[in-house]
């Protein structure tokens, strides 16, 4: 089933400025969450697409790709799941609300829900940062996709404690304050009658546990730096600046938390001889004179490799031959540009005499002039005549 339009999702139009898309995903969230439509798969649906659409057009690059590409921009993923805004988690969603809501859920106190997204147990889900890296194509990988491997410096899991922080399984305590939730709740006496509010455990930070004794190797951190090789498999189509997400190939999260994205930026390599032009590809062509007079035939470089062309007879510096289908496809699709192969007269810049002389002889002639007269003597009459 195809997506709907992102601005319609959110019930905004195209120009809506940043502070528009903020407000139109804060009713949408309110509306649809799913403590307040428990059971209600259609509402959960529409709570994680308001969601997706709005951590798209948050972005001003994603903006930006989007308003160019659709989801074309965002449909393929690295690793065959989704760029950008695509496959979208619920851990993914709640951690949106501490920009739109000022640093915690507008269901806190409401719905009994945290600054942060909590585990089924009750207990904070900690997230790791982001990478961001580049990833140098050539025009030919550009074309046709290429599988890049990677070796990426980031926070790894420790092997050690396995990520826990702990010296051993019996260096947890549960945590005093929270009972092992992780949050603690209070009773707030208000002239609306008690409210109650939810906020995560400032003792053991929402994570329900303290360890006591931690891991020699990573310090309790549950994390150390190290060294992961990732394969990227980059579609055919991608363009200079356009970044990919692979999801959960980031940074390690402390303590068993979910793993960050990796953001991959796509660097174009210039190309010896061609140039990209959107989904098209240009080659300037060099023939002598003689050549575009008398018509031949010469090989051009395509990305595909060599291609023969046709030069008509009398072909004129400027004209533009079209290679059907050998330039760039589009993301996610099945069309693909052309190559445009722009001729362009050479003159000699050196001459010999016997050059010279034929040139001489031959300036006169009607066809070596813009309009030549009806009754004058072709430029194939002359070369003959000067032969014989």
């Amino acid at each position: 089933m195809s997506k709907r339009d992102y601005y319609d999702v959110l019930g905004v139009s195209k120009s809506a400025d940043a502070e528009e898309i903020k407000k139109a995903y804060r009713k949408m969230a309110i509306k649809y969450h799913p403590d307040k439509n428990q059971g209600d798969k259609e509402a959960e649906e529409k709570f994680k697409e308001a969601a997706e659409a709005y951590e798209v057009l948050s972005n001003p690059e994603k903006r930006q790709r989007y308003n160019q590409f659709g989801h074309a921009a965002n449909a393929q993923s690295a690793s065959g799941g989704g760029y950008g805004g695509g496959g979208m988690n619920m851990e993914d969603i709640f951690s949106q609300f501490g920009d739109i809501f000022g640093g915690g859920s507008p269901f806190e106190g409401f719905f009994g829900g945290g600054g942060g997204r909590q585990s089924s147990g009750g207990r904070r889900v900690a997230r790791g940062s982001n990478l961001r890296i580049k990833v140098k194509l050539t025009l030919e990988e550009i074309a046709n996709g290429a599988e890049k491997k990677i070796k990426v410096n980031k926070q790894v899991v420790c092997r050690t404690c396995d990520g826990s922080g702990a010296k051993d399984k019996s260096s947890f305590q549960t945590c005093k304050t929270c009972g092992g939730q992780g949050a603690v709740r209070r009773v707030t006496n208000t002239i609306l009658g008690q409210m109650q509010t939810t906020s995560t455990c400032p003792t053991c930070n929402g994570e329900g546990s303290i360890i006591t004794s931690k891991c020699t190797a990573c310090h309790g951190d549950g994390v150390v730096r190290g060294e992961e090789t990732i394969t990227i498999n980059v579609p055919a189509g991608v363009s200079e600046g356009m970044q990919l997400s692979m999801s959960g190939k980031g940074n390690a999260a402390p303590r068993g938390g979910m793993p960050g994205d990796l953001i991959i930026l796509i660097e174009e390599l210039p190309h010896e001889t061609l140039k990209r032009d959107g989904n098209n590809v240009i080659y300037d062509l060099h023939v002598s004179f003689i050549d575009a007079a008398l018509g031949t035939s010469v090989e051009v470089p395509t990305i595909d490799g060599k291609a023969k062309i046709k030069l008509e007879p009398g072909t004129q510096g400027g004209k533009i031959l079209r290679l059907k289908g050998k330039g760039v496809p589009e993301v996610n699709s099945y069309h693909r540009g052309d190559q445009l192969v722009h001729v362009n007269i050479w003159t000699p810049k050196a001459l010999n005499r016997e050059e010279r002389e034929m040139l001489e002889k031959l300036q006169n002639s009607p066809n070596f002039k813009p309009n030549p007269g009806k009754n004058e003597k072709s430029f194939f009459e002359r070369m003959k005549e000067y032969f014989e």
